[in-house]
């Protein structure tokens, strides 16, 4: 790719996504469930960029979404709402009231106050809601503890007890319809044991619940499927699916599962460019373009993103900070890096960007959003043009 004239083109920083790769990755996994029905709902948190979204729409994908918004950014992108799922842990009243006039799958619910909630709005609107329970196995993801789900300190979900007293009020409601169940441990999982044990337990929950005569159609495991930022090892998907399908041994259900990083995040570069080298006595810092306004997962994770200098292989290489320039000593890219020399201009590339970069940045220090590009079949697309100064300041104007 020449990085240098798409710079030219479409200033510096920008992201470019790997459509063909995306796909790639949507039908790896879907060819890995295919001995069960089966549906993969996209989670839109990852990366919502509309022309993202009716990519995996041709694709047949469903969709995750956490507030009302993702469900009508699907809707946008021409999702059916019968493919859509509406999650989260602080839906509103209005978010329920509108999600049930849009008639999309199901709801997922996170607790008893919530359900109460939503049957009232149902009993308002005269309509059935259709319903799944988040249920928290307890199970520990062996993630990093702000994107682990599953455990009992966590604020997601309900106890399984807790779900089992849900289903049976939502069985005998007339305006609750318990249609699936869900676990979502946790983001960034790298190791299958966990999933196996969740997805063991709450098989379980569903035996108990249909010998009370409560049937459900949907066991949905969730996303989290990781990659690992440090190297291309890739999970072992027909691993992964044997996992799950191992415990629905004489269950008929649809597994519905909600992937995110693990479709998008590869496909993503951050390309920045080189404005100082800074040397003190104590550290050598690489001062970019970019900052944790566009990107902010090493800020905020410590997370691991590659960084390639495309224009400067084989150059005498040392230990290095990689900086953006947002007032905040949190503002980096990589602490201790080995990166070669570089100069002023220079293009640097940030990998494996693509899920949480974009949807997780803001205006910070009043810097504008940068441009979104697609690569697909060897083509280069404009897929959000970069913000203006009078864009990010038009909703205070005139008021």
């Amino acid at each position: 790719m020449d990085y240098k004239k798409l710079r030219e083109e479409f200033k510096s920083p920008l992201y470019i996504y790997d459509f063909d790769d995306i796909k790639q990755r949507f039908l790896r996994l879907k060819e890995a469930f295919k001995a069960r029905k089966s549906q993969l709902c996209y989670a839109l948190k990852a990366n919502s960029n509309l022309s993202l979204l009716r990519m995996l729409v041709n694709l047949d994908s469903g969709f995750d979404c956490v507030s009302i918004n993702e469900v009508k950014r699907a809707l946008k992108a021409g999702a059916k709402p019968y493919k859509i799922i509406f999650s989260g842990v602080a839906k509103t009243k209005e978010e329920l009231k509108e999600a049930l006039q849009l008639n999309i799958l199901y709801i997922n619910l996170e607790s008893s106050a919530e359900m109460l909630c939503l049957e009232q709005v149902a009993k308002e609107l005269n309509l059935k809601a259709r319903i799944s329970i988040r249920v928290n196995p307890n199970v520990d993801a062996k993630t990093h503890p702000y994107i682990s789900t599953g455990l009992h300190e966590n604020k997601f979900g309900v106890e399984i007890n807790e779900a089992k007293k849900m289903y049976i009020y939502a069985k005998k409601s007339d305006f609750l319809e318990p249609v699936g169940v869900h676990f979502h441990i946790g983001s960034q999982l790298l190791d299958i044991t966990p999933i196996a044990e969740a997805s063991a337990i709450v098989a379980n929950l569903v035996k108990e619940l249909k010998a009370l005569d409560i049937e459900l159609k949907f066991f949905d495991i969730g996303g989290g499927l990781g990659i690992d930022y440090e190297s291309n090892k890739e999970l072992n998907l027909y691993e992964y699916a044997q996992s799950i399908l191992s415990s629905l041994s004489g269950l008929d259900m649809t597994i519905l599962l909600e992937p995110g990083r693990f479709l998008v995040a590869r496909s993503g570069t951050l390309l920045c460019s080189v404005l100082y080298e800074k040397q003190t006595e104590y550290k050598r810092f690489v001062i970019v373009d970019a900052a944790m306004n566009d990107l902010i997962r090493p800020s905020l994770y410590n997370a691991y993103h590659n960084i390639v200098l495309p224009y400067s292989e084989g150059l005498e290489a040392s230990k290095c900070d990689v900086v953006g320039g947002i007032c905040e000593s949190g503002d980096f890219f990589a602490k201790d890096r080995i990166l070669p020399k570089t100069k002023e201009g220079e293009i640097m590339l940030i990998k494996d960007a693509g899920a949480y970069g974009f949807s997780m940045s803001s205006n910070y220090n009043s810097r504008n959003k940068v441009c979104e590009l697609a690569l697909e079949n060897g083509e280069i697309k404009l897929i959000r043009r970069r913000q203006t100064f009078e864009e990010q300041i038009a909703l205070e104007e005139d008021l």
